[in-house]
Order: C-alpha cells, then structure tokens, then sequence
C-alpha cells in the first residue's frame, strides 16, 4: 500500500475518516456498477406498461409536450428541468409510455450507483457501500419511482451525484488541491439541477456549504494567522477556502437552478423575463401551497415512517390484464431502517470527534431535516413518495449498522436482513412492476393492513 496523500488536519476535522493507506485494493467500484447495472435492466423490463398514464403523469406529461411546442405554460408550480428530460425523450424515442419512463429509468439507475460511490468515499466501508446498494435496489420506493414520469427521480439522481461529489471533494482521491476543486464545482452543478428538477432536496442543499465552514472554523481555532474566510491551507479541502467554497457550494448552484428556467423565456404566451424570475419564485410557492383539496392518498410523515399509508399508482385492467402499481416501501427494511437511525444517533453524539461518529450523525440528521420539515410544513396534501429521498438516508443508516456488524463477525443480521429484503422484493414484485395478476382482486394478496388497500 502507498503512504496517504493526506495531511493531519484533513484527517482529524473532516465529517470523513481519511485513508491511512490507499483505498483503490478495497474500492467496491465493480459491485457499484453491478448492482446498478441489474437494477436497471429489471426496472426497463416491462417499463412500457401500463401503455396509459398513470397517478401524476396525468400532470407532467402535458407539461412536457408544452415544452417541445413552447406554445405556453402548463404545472407552472414546479420548476422546468425534470419536465424537460421527459421531452426530450419523447423527441428522441416517441411520445409513449416507454418514452416517458426512460429518464427516469436511467436516472434510477444513474442515482443508485451514485450513492453507492457516495457512501464509499463517506466511510470507506466495502461493506456498507454493497449492503447499501442492495438495500436501495429492494426497498421498494427507489425501483418504483424509477418507472414511473415523475419529476422526483431527477431531483434524487442529480442529488445523489451531488453528494457523491461532494464526498469526493472532502476525501479528494488524487490529492491535488484542483481535484477537491473540481469535485465542488460539480457538487454545486449537479445540485442546482437537483433544484431545477423538484424542490424536495432544497434543504440538503446549504449543508455542504455550511459543514465546510464548520470544518474551516475548526481547523483554524486557536490560530492567529490567516483568516477564516481567506485562508486556503487548512481543512477540510486545503487549496480551497472559504469564500471560493461559497462560490462553488452557494451562488453556482442558484446559479445552475436559474439556469434551468431558460425554455420558459421562449413560450410563444407570457414568457418569462430576468425581471419576473425572482417573483416567479413566489408564484410557484403559492401555487404548490394552494392545493387545499383532500386526496384518498394523501398522507403524514409519521405515516411515512410507519410505513402505513402507500398510495396505488395504478390498479385497473390495462393492456390485456388486471394490474397493480402499490407505491409501498419493502415492509422489513423501511422499518428496520428506524432502530439503525437510533444506533447513528447514539453513536454520532458518543463518537462526535471521530470521522465514523460524524458520518453517523450526519446521516441521521440528514433523515431528521428532511422528514422534520415535512412534519412543520404546512403543505395542506402530502404524499408517501415525498419520503423517497429521506428513505435515502434510512437506508444508508441500515448499511452501516449492518457493515459495523459484519466487520465485527456478528453476520446473522445482515443475512436476515437480506433474505427479508429480497424475498419481499420478489414476493411483491408484480404489485410493484405492473405485472399481470390473476384475479381482479388480487390486491387483497399485497395489501395485510387495511390501511394499504
């Protein structure tokens, strides 16, 4: 093994361990793509069907064909991007339900092996990055929303790029102060187009901004020299500082997200103008908070965490057979993801000095922001797919648990856990897929609570 790259100062004050010796031997880098790779081909299997629309796609498909014929605006509530890359796939492979899913087919599959690599680079951890993966690619939510044309997968893909880049950045494999730059910039990229897709991700946006000043301020405490601002030797990412961290972490992204506006300037009715962005804004808020009207469907956080309230994307007679699409998360790891948070929780607060116990905590509270404000929000109609992205980080606070286990050789967890998650995965996988069922009330097969059906 070669000698680490990386100075005392990075290893004690990132929310990062930092390699002793070169991690490249133990980079689960095949079993990233692998796992991403045969997640993909089974949500492209039958992503055509249903050949009709289904649950929002009602909403964003018109949108989207609004935006190949700019003729004028249509679900003005939610930003341009997502919407976008629906069109351009109806362009490029027709206007039919296969064209529709395929970004987010992709993006599925883009964003699951970004997460991996992200939780890699986090902790270093082979086990946890695979367990991770797996976990993600059985939980339900994620292979669900990967075939279907919502707006939400753009929003957790480039999320997921953004924090993949933003781990590369504070643990910068090739030592060089221009790589940590580049790693930010792209982290600032990918997160003003996770904005310009959905604003659910908005609150993870200001953390790698904020964590890097938390990391600066402690790398130069007790220092007379230099300021915090402009100094560029110290942690996390020496070679950067401050004041070009919040050109990379806080105006480029603004930036990526105004940027994403631009096809509403060429709307043959009411474009939109620089003067209006800002007051488009507003616009866009009122109208997502204007919808006041119950929905059978609708939902609350606590729903969320129970995993008791999905919602039935599809359930009818459709091409040739009766089908189901029951947005569900796996009923095993979506509850056995809550204790891990707690094991997180416990050990971030114990071990907080530590590199592992900042990762733990960071993925806990990173679930607490995001289903906290949801629980505040005073959004009237909330639904169970606005759980997917913190389901990111119940999932990521799963793996670790279950790594530190099996590194540790008590391995009986992990097994179960994995026998349960893909049994399930496989059990409900044509209530989850669009498969053709045998009865016209084979829902009563999926559904064990009464708060499913």
């Amino acid at each position: 093994m070669g000698a680490s790259p990386y100075s005392t100062a990075q290893m004690t004050l990132s929310p990062i361990d930092r390699p002793r010796e070169s991690p490249s031997a133990r980079d689960p880098a095949l079993w990233c793509v692998g796992i991403a790779a045969a997640f993909l081909a089974v949500v492209m299997h039958r992503l055509a069907i249903p050949s009709t629309t289904m649950f929002d796609e009602v909403h964003y498909l018109p949108a989207a064909r609004r935006l190949i014929d700019l003729t004028a605006r249509l679900n003005p509530e939610h930003p341009l991007l997502a919407k976008q890359l629906i069109a351009w796939s109806m362009q490029a492979i027709g206007d039919t339900a296969f064209g529709w899913r395929f970004p987010s087919a992709v993006l599925g599959g883009i964003g699951l092996w970004a997460m991996m690599r992200s939780l890699w680079w986090a902790s270093l951890s082979r086990t946890a990055t695979i367990l991770f993966g797996l976990l993600m690619a059985t939980n339900f939510i994620w292979f669900m929303m990967s075939r279907i044309a919502l707006l939400d997968m753009a929003m957790g893909a480039f999320m997921a790029l953004a924090v993949w880049q933003w781990a590369c950045a504070w643990r910068n494999p090739s030592g060089k102060p221009g790589g940590a730059r580049q790693h930010l910039v792209l982290t600032g990229l990918f997160m003003g187009l996770s904005l310009g897709a959905k604003w659910n991700g908005a609150l993870l946006v200001p953390l790698p901004g904020l964590i890097f000043a938390l990391n600066r301020w402690e790398a130069l405490k007790g220092r007379r020299s230099g300021l915090l601002w402009a100094s560029r030797q110290a942690g996390p990412v020496p070679g950067v500082s401050l004041a070009e961290a919040a050109l990379w972490l806080g105006a480029l992204p603004l930036l990526v997200y105004f940027a994403t506006f631009l096809p509403a300037f060429f709307y043959e009715k009411d474009p939109l103008t620089v003067g209006r962005l800002i007051e488009w804004q507003r616009y866009m808020l009122q109208l997502q908070d204007s919808v006041k009207k119950p929905h059978t469907y609708m939902s609350v956080w606590w729903q969320w965490m129970a995993n008791i309230r999905p919602i039935w994307f599809l359930y009818e007679k459709v091409d040739g057979a009766q089908r189901g699409v029951l947005m569900l998360g796996n009923p095993f790891t979506m509850l056995a993801g809550l204790p891990a948070l707690l094991f997180c929780a416990w050990d971030g607060f114990k071990g907080v000095k530590t590199g592992t116990g900042r990762l733990h905590l960071l993925v806990f509270a990173a679930y607490a922001l995001l289903v906290g404000f949801w629980a505040i929000n005073g959004k009237p109609v909330q639904f169970y797919y606005h759980y997917m992205l913190a389901s990111c980080f119940l999932m990521a606070a799963l793996a670790l648990v279950l790594a530190e286990w099996w590194d540790l050789g008590l391995r009986w967890p992990t097994k179960v856990t994995l026998v349960l998650a893909f049994g399930l995965f496989i059990g409900f996988y044509p209530i989850i897929s669009a498969g053709e069922l045998p009865r016209k009330d084979s829902y009563r097969d999926y559904t064990w609570l009464n708060s499913w059906k």
